[in-house]
């Protein structure tokens, strides 16, 4: 019986053997006969199953080392025909540059070069880098594990409240931070600084309000709500508005923005430089304060 029962089992891994084959055989056979049938087709499949997943898994290995070496092959490749450092018939060497320096100012309106050229002549990658920050802070909410009735007050071992020295400095300190990282943002066009460094400043004024005073306070000032609503509005702001610079702003086609440069070195100039510092600033502002809550708490509510 076993011997005929390893035939089939060899005839149907090589597909020789049929179910309904072996249904008519077992239609004969009674109940302890059966089981004797069972087991050893059971873990015979369970070997396959092994195997095919031993297989899956060799194949996956090297296909993803073949990808890997196109890709470098390809990467390097790409390198060989760049232009080397600082080659005079380089185009980015001689001209753009250039162009940024000599007509940067007269057509962003901004002083800080710097300024017009990454919120101007490349404002759309500034918007990737921003988009950056908002999908990192939304990854982090993904993997996180949210739960409403996990809702409970962490007692931490450190008070700041309770050191008279940090918490003093603290309620003077906190002001002065907070008022350096707007002037940061409103004169990011006139002197060197802007979105991304007045951002990080913010952030750090609302991180300290939170170490020293309390989550719960913090969340009071700046909560999940305002720091969704913020974000958002601030990103959907900056593509609405380098979507419409890009197609009526530019000098190629003729026809210019409603916004214009201004007067250089005030500071209501430079176009839509400034409000773009501004939504990028409050994009990096609520990145970090949100990374500091979920991380300290689980949570930023």
């Amino acid at each position: 019986m076993k011997t005929d029962l390893f035939a089939h089992l060899k005839e149907w891994e090589e597909g020789n053997w049929t179910p309904d084959q072996g249904q008519a055989e077992a239609s004969s056979l009674g109940p302890r006969e059966e089981k004797e049938i069972k087991e050893p087709k059971k873990k015979i499949i369970r070997s396959l199953e092994k195997k095919e997943l031993h297989i899956s898994a060799v194949q996956y290995r090297v296909i993803s080392v073949i990808v890997c070496l196109i890709l470098s092959l390809v990467l390097i490749g790409t390198v060989n025909f760049l232009p080397g450092f600082a080659d005079e018939d380089t185009p980015t060497t001689n001209e753009v540059y250039e162009h940024y320096i000599e007509e940067g100012r007269d057509q962003t309106g901004a002083v800080n070069t710097v300024a017009g050229m990454i919120l101007d002549y490349r404002a759309f990658d500034t918007l990737g880098e921003s988009f950056v920050l908002f999908t990192a802070t939304v990854a982090v909410l993904l993997l996180l594990e949210y739960k409403k009735e996990g809702k409970k007050k962490r007692e931490d071992g450190l008070d700041y409240r309770l050191d008279p020295i940090v918490y003093a400095l603290a309620k003077f300190l906190i002001p002065i931070i907070l008022v350096v990282g707007i002037y940061i943002l409103f004169n990011g066009h006139l002197s060197p600084g802007g979105g991304f460094s007045g951002g990080a400043v913010l952030g750090g004024g609302f991180i300290l309000y939170a170490m020293v005073f309390g989550e719960e306070k913090a969340v009071r000032v700046l909560s999940e709500k305002t720091v969704k609503i913020v974000s958002i509005a601030s990103l959907s702001f900056y593509c609405l508005a380098k979507s419409y610079s890009f197609f009526t702003g530019n000098e190629f086609n003729g026809v210019h923005s409603v916004i214009g440069p201004g007067n250089p070195g005030d500071l209501l100039s430079g176009g839509l430089i400034l409000p773009l510092n501004l939504a990028v600033g409050f994009v990096v502002c609520c990145t970090m304060y949100s990374f500091y809550m979920l991380f300290k708490r689980g949570r930023l509510d």
